[in-house]
Order: structure tokens, then C-alpha cells, then sequence
């Protein structure tokens, strides 16, 4: 099912209402757990909690062209639960008595890449692509501790990352409606591409914190391959569905 933008923007309102992190909680980390994941934990903190400036500029550039007046809201939204995550995070690090990074190779190299980017197809797939490895990282930050306060905090995130990931693909699909054969083909075939640079990109920066958290590399090899399969299957739902309907027809 595709929602509309109105329905987004009133999701994002009610999920920021609620707490699922339990503020009460003592951090109970060890050091040897702080060790394996905390550069990978400042590193995602930074990656959350960017102002969206770049994105939000190409949604309203792209809302306008096509006359829908809502989205922009619903990205607003998405970007202000995205950097909730980033506060809790920062929060946590706070409290574990860390200091928070200023900086991060990773991050600034995908934040150049973000600020000469307009187009909305290229800021959708990439988005795609990191929240669905969102998911498995946080997952993996969940497993490699033992400490309650970091489990809730990873468990809200991975809650919201799902609608996250819904709310994207829904906005390809209706950028795939557009385009002909050859544009599709020709999308899929520079996706495969960032989708095989940005994972692998991915791994190179934060394997330490996945594998504390029973991640090996074809674990996640295999897990994004199949969110990134079931995306570009989700863009396809129409043509797919037209062609079964055609098949009954002449059958």
C-alpha cells in the first residue's frame, strides 16, 4: 500500500511523541565493550544528528515541480526523528563519560557528496541504502553490550528506522511510476552501484563494532542485499502487478 504524505506527516507526529528509552537507567557498559563499539557509536551519533539543510532544499524543489505540498512536512518530520536519534545517542555518551566527535572521515566525505546533490531519486536510493544498514548496525550495537539504557536506546532507533525505510521506498516507487523502460534500467544499473560502493564503504569504517555484535562480513553482505533486493522489488509492484494482470488476460 502507498500512503500519502498526510498520512507520514501524522505517523512522525505520534511516534515523536513516544518514550521508549528508559532515561532512568545507569549506563552499565564494560570497557571492553566500550572498546569495540565506541568509535562506530560516535561515529552513527554525528551521522544523526545533521540539520537535513541539502535534502530539505531538493524536497522542495521536487514537491513543487510535482504540486504535492504535504511532503515536504512528512521529510521534515523524518529528519527531526532522525535527529532524536542522534540526541540519544549523544546522551548516552554523555553519560558513559565520553566525549562526543566533532568529526568523522565517513561522515564528512557522505556529507560533500550530499551538499552537490539535487536530485530527489539520488537523496531516496542513499537513503535507502544507509537506513537499511542502520538497521543491522544498531541491531549489532544492541548485541555487543550488555547495557539496558543502549539496548532501549538501539531499540527505538531500529523501530523508527523500519518506518524510515517504508516511507523511502514508497517515495521511489512513485519515482520509478515516471520513467520508461530505459530509465528504469539505467537507475537499477547506477543503484547496484552505490548500493555496492556505500555497503562495502560501510564496512571498511565500522566492521569492529559489527562482528562485537555477531555480525560477520557475509552476515551482512547477505542482510543488505536483501533489503536492497526487496526495495527495488517494491519499485517494481506495479509493472510486476500489470504483467501478472496481462498474463490472466491472454491465458
Amino acid at each position: 500500500m502507498i500512503h500519502s504524505s498526510a498520512f507520514w506527516i501524522e505517523h512522525f507526529k505520534q511516534n515523536l511523541k513516544k518514550q521508549r528509552v528508559n532515561w532512568a537507567l545507569d549506563p552499565q557498559i564494560t570497557a571492553e565493550e566500550k572498546e569495540a563499539i565506541l568509535y562506530s557509536l560516535k561515529a552513527w551519533q554525528l551521522g544523526e544528528t545533521s540539520d537535513g539543510a541539502h535534502l530539505k532544499a531538493a524536497v522542495r524543489k521536487y514537491a513543487k515541480k510535482r504540486g504535492e505540498k504535504d511532503y515536504p512536512a512528512a521529510v521534515d518530520l523524518f529528519i527531526k526523528e532522525e535527529q532524536k536519534h542522534g540526541n540519544n545517542l549523544g546522551y548516552y555518551i554523555d553519560r558513559i563519560g565520553e566525549e562526543r566527535a566533532s568529526h568523522d572521515l565517513g561522515d564528512t566525505l557522505f556529507r560533500k557528496i550530499r551538499y552537490f546533490n539535487t536530485s530527489m531519486e539520488l537523496w531516496t536510493i542513499t537513503v535507502i541504502i544507509v537506513e537499511s544498514a542502520a538497521q543491522i548496525f544498531y541491531q549489532a550495537l544492541h548485541d555487543a553490550t550488555y547495557c539496558p539504557l543502549l539496548k532501549s536506546i538501539c531499540k527505538d532507533i531500529i523501530i523508527d528506522e523500519a518506518h524510515h525505510i517504508k516511507f523511502q521506498n514508497e517515495r521511489l516507487y512513485r519515482i520509478f511510476a515516471d520513467k520508461g523502460f530505459y530509465g528504469r534500467a539505467f537507475s537499477v544499473g547506477w543503484y547496484g552501484l552505490l548500493f555496492f560502493g556505500t555497503i562495502h564503504a560501510i564496512w571498511i569504517g565500522h566492521h569492529k563494532a559489527f562482528k562485537a555484535g555477531g555480525v560477520s562480513k557475509s552476515d551482512f553482505m547477505k542482510k543488505m542485499y536483501y533489503k536492497f533486493f526487496n526495495s527495488l522489488k517494491f519499485c517494481h509492484a506495479d509493472q510486476l502487478k500489470r504483467e501478472a494482470q496481462a498474463q490472466v488476460v491472454t491465458a
